[in-house]
Formats: structure tokens, sequence, C-alpha cells
């Protein structure tokens, strides 16, 4: 008896319901039922308060470009999560939406760049930087738009490629972190960009673990739950010892 083969097939019957097979790597996966419902929820749970953690950080905007940094990051944290779940949605009802699926799952991918911007932002335009690291307020927007034209001409055609794109944009801006004189938050920094990174094992896991795409979008909440706080702590709370960048 082929015993791998026989625990190969006992894991899709034991697991039928809850995932399907693997796809190959120019392929989408396609969820079950109970994994779209999942892909839903996890994110559409995280609406709310987002919209609500941003209106709290406008709220709390003493200058201008706190204002504009609340701005900046409130539409890119609740810009996820809302892109995240409209796309899931119709993809899970989808019938005759193919075109508009397609479309929002391109939206889907293109979100993720700017998120990353976002969730830097408040960083590099609250924190006084270093000379080098100051041009980096504006590389990231066009790593951005990079990336998001990536997509759009090779959307679905090397997964591998875009995924190191991800890792790429969310890591290298880290590193002006090091010229910052003030480095109050690094550990959070450091603890979300941990969630991010193992929710990518999730995330690259469609058809071998059940669930696997609704485990990286909580992976993505605890990450940015995470990384709220401490721009929150640390930058917007009244009594915060942030430096100010000087303009």
């Amino acid at each position: 008896m082929n015993w791998n083969a026989y625990s190969m097939d006992f894991k899709k019957t034991k697991y039928a319901r809850f995932m399907n097979n693997r796809v190959p790597s120019n392929k989408r996966y396609q969820p079950t039922e109970y994994e779209h419902a999942a892909n839903c929820a996890t994110h559409a749970l995280w609406i709310i308060p987002s919209i609500l953690g941003s209106s709290i950080l406008y709220f709390l905007s003493d200058d201008q470009w706190e204002t504009i940094s609340a701005w900046i990051y409130g539409f890119g944290l609740s810009g996820l999560f809302i892109v995240s779940t409209v796309f899931h949605t119709i993809s899970w009802k989808k019938s005759h939406l193919r075109t508009i699926e397609h479309w929002f799952h391109m939206f889907d991918r293109m979100v993720i760049y700017f998120f990353i911007a976002a969730s830097y932002a408040p960083w590099l335009n609250l924190r006084e930087l270093g000379p080098w690291a100051s041009h980096m307020r504006w590389i990231i927007w066009i790593m951005a738009c990079v990336g998001t034209t990536y997509v759009f001409f090779f959307h679905e055609r090397y997964k591998i490629v875009e995924l190191i794109c991800y890792v790429i944009m969310g890591v290298f801006p880290a590193l002006v972190i090091l010229s910052m004189a003030d480095r109050d938050g690094l550990f959070e920094l450091i603890l979300g960009g941990m969630f991010y990174c193992l929710g990518m094992v999730f995330f690259k896991s469609d058809g071998r673990i059940p669930f696997a795409h609704a485990i990286w979008h909580l992976f993505v909440a605890i990450g940015a739950s995470i990384h709220y706080y401490a721009i929150w702590r640390y930058l917007y709370r009244p009594g915060s010892t942030e430096i100010k960048t000087s303009r």
C-alpha cells in the first residue's frame, strides 16, 4: 500500500468541505463556500473599527501635518479592509459579475501597496529624519505606484514576484528608523511586521491548510492593530513625547 497516497487521499476527504485542491501557479485558487464566508468575515469585522480608529487620530491632530497624516493613514487602513471585503463578497456571489470580480481582485492586490505606504506615512511625516532618510517620504509612494502598475500588467502571472515586491516595500522603508532620534514605538513596529511576515506563510498555503487565506486576514488585522496602537500612543496621544519634523 502506498501510505503517502493514502494519507493524501485521507486529508482530501477529511477537509473536502473546507479546502479545495492546490492550483497551478498561474491560476487562482477557488475557495470553498466555508472559506469564502471566512474570507469575507475576517476583514469585514475590521471596517468599522478602522474607520473609528482613523477618526480618533484625526480629532487628536494638533497641526496640519498630523491631520494630513491621519487622513492618509485612515484611508489606507480602512481602504484595505473595505476593498478586501468587497472583493471577497463579489468572488463568493460572483455568478454574472466575472469582469467586476477580476477588477476588484486587481484592486485588492493594488491597495496593499498603498496600505503599506499609508502605514509608514505618520512615522515619516511626524518624526525627525536624517538627511538621506527624509527622501523616503516620497520614495515609498513611488514604490506603491510601481507596484500598482505591476499588478495592472502582470496580475496573477508571477505570484512569487508580487510577494517579493510586498516584502521589499514592507521592509525597506523601515530602515529609516535607524536615523530617527526618537525610536519610541520601534518594538511595536517590529512586532507588527513579524505578524505580517508570519501571515505570509498562510497567504501562500491555499489548498494546503484549511481557511489559509482567512488566517492570513487575521494576521493582517493583528499586525495592523499593533501598528495602529504604536501610531496612537507615540505620535498622537496627548502628552506623547514624539519629535516633530520642523517644516
